[in-house]
């Protein structure tokens, strides 16, 4: 954990996360995906021997493409659109080659420039993910037409307000959100995240949304059904309740400058309560599951009240932090990361 947030919080040494992957429908287009989360043979990308060193403990049981097929969709038979890549990394891109000839990709500015492995021997992706496809790089600022949602600069997917995908770099050259519409009355969305920030704790709580007094339902097992706020406060490295719990370390950044702009713009979508950001390795919202997960919609999610019920569940990875706050004994220590 320590080398990419800080500060360590005791209790709390590992990142554990799922890989998200996001399926976009429309009523009168084909779907699309917002990236393929990790492949089942990732032992073959060029990045994997450093991986085990990491003692990285990676687990896939079905890549998109299969879960997709078990629930009829026409995969081969070119049903998917797009598939639409955050970023370059090996736990979003999955495998574009189970995809067929017909199925578009669809990166951000400047991602075939830095990564392209047809002409970068560097690269960490797979020739098999471009071959055969037509690959499309967004221009922000000509597809955009000067859009702005938030801070950052977006393009209007589909043409009629239901999809967009806004520029968010400083994770990765090239990195890029989605913007999906859920409802229209009221108008409500689901923000997928990316790599843009990888724990609640970088970008939550805000001068917009600061720490609640009650916290309900308690992230903290022993402290059911309602945890007071100030224990979370009081770990805080600042004491602050309007001050993210983590900053994003320059490992986990390629420019961290921007990467902090970025995730403060996250902060500010996260704070309205008509979106539901979901950043792509979430794992508070995973076990036990607090969303609707795939073949399920997830168009309801405000109507069923998930947003504020899984706002703060990332605050139980704090909970041994709090114990050793209670004991007299240090809650968290500052590593020697930048």
């Amino acid at each position: 954990m320590g080398l990419f947030l800080q500060p360590d919080y005791t209790g709390h040494p590992d990142l554990f996360g799922p890989a998200f992957s996001f399926l976009i429908e429309h009523p009168s287009r084909k779907p699309v995906l917002f990236d393929l989360a990790v492949r089942t043979d990732f032992d073959k990308l060029p990045g994997y021997p450093k991986w085990v060193e990491l003692k990285w403990d990676i687990v896939v049981e079905k890549d998109i493409a299969t879960i997709l097929k078990e629930h009829k969709v026409d995969v081969d038979g070119g049903a998917i659109d797009a598939i639409i890549w955050s970023h370059h990394h090996w736990d979003h891109v999955g495998d574009p080659s189970t995809f067929p000839g017909s199925t578009d990709l669809v990166v951000g500015p400047g991602f075939m420039e830095q990564y392209n492995p047809a002409t970068r021997q560097d690269s960490s992706l797979l020739k098999t993910d471009f071959e055969g496809r037509n690959v499309r790089e967004i221009d922000f600022e000509k597809e955009g037409n000067g859009l702005k949602i938030g801070r950052f600069s977006a393009m209007d997917y589909f043409g009629d307000g239901s999809f967009y995908l806004l520029d968010t770099p400083g994770h990765s050259v090239g990195h890029i959100c989605g913007l999906a519409r859920t409802s229209t009355s009221p108008d409500t969305f689901v923000f997928m995240g990316g790599d843009a920030s990888h724990h609640g704790g970088e970008f939550r709580p805000t001068d917009y949304l600061p720490l609640p007094k009650d916290l309900k339902p308690s992230p903290l097992k022993r402290r059911a059904p309602v945890c007071p706020g100030h224990l979370l406060q009081e770990i805080h490295p600042d004491a602050s309740a309007t001050k993210p719990f983590y900053n994003v370390t320059n490992a986990l950044s390629h420019d961290k400058a921007v990467a902090d702009w970025t995730i403060d713009g996250l902060g500010e979508f996260d704070a309205h309560e008509h979106v539901l950001l979901i950043v792509a390795h979430d794992d508070a919202i995973v076990d036990p599951a607090q969303i609707d997960f795939y073949p399920e919609p997830m168009n309801d999610w405000y109507e069923k009240g998930i947003g504020p019920k899984v706002k703060w569940l990332f605050l139980a990875d704090f909970e041994g932090a709090v114990e050793a706050q209670e004991k007299g004994e240090k809650a968290f220590t500052w590593g020697t990361y930048p």
